[in-house]
């Protein structure tokens, strides 16, 4: 797989903020923010898997798909390890 540059205008604090949690982790900025968008992406791919899985077979419960057999996935929350 290839790489492609992407340019950014950012608010200075935002940029400050994530120099901060680079630095937290010995990351570059760039690193950093990569690997936080493959882990949103993966998670939001994760979601959207689980969700056909309970279509495709459905709820073993009978109720609404995400009942007591499956947890909700909480897009706020990473179903992948933190970045450390």
């Amino acid at each position: 797989m290839g790489s492609t540059v992407l340019s950014l205008r950012i608010d200075g604090e935002l940029l400050d903020r994530l120099r901060q949690h680079a630095a937290k982790r010995g990351m570059s900025v760039q690193d950093y923010v990569v690997r936080t968008l493959i882990r949103d992406d993966f998670d939001e791919r994760f979601k959207a898997a689980v969700e056909e899985t309970e279509k495709f077979y459905g709820d073993p419960e009978g109720g609404d798909p995400g009942g007591s057999m499956t947890p909700p996935i909480d897009s706020r929350r990473s179903a992948t390890p933190p970045i450390t």
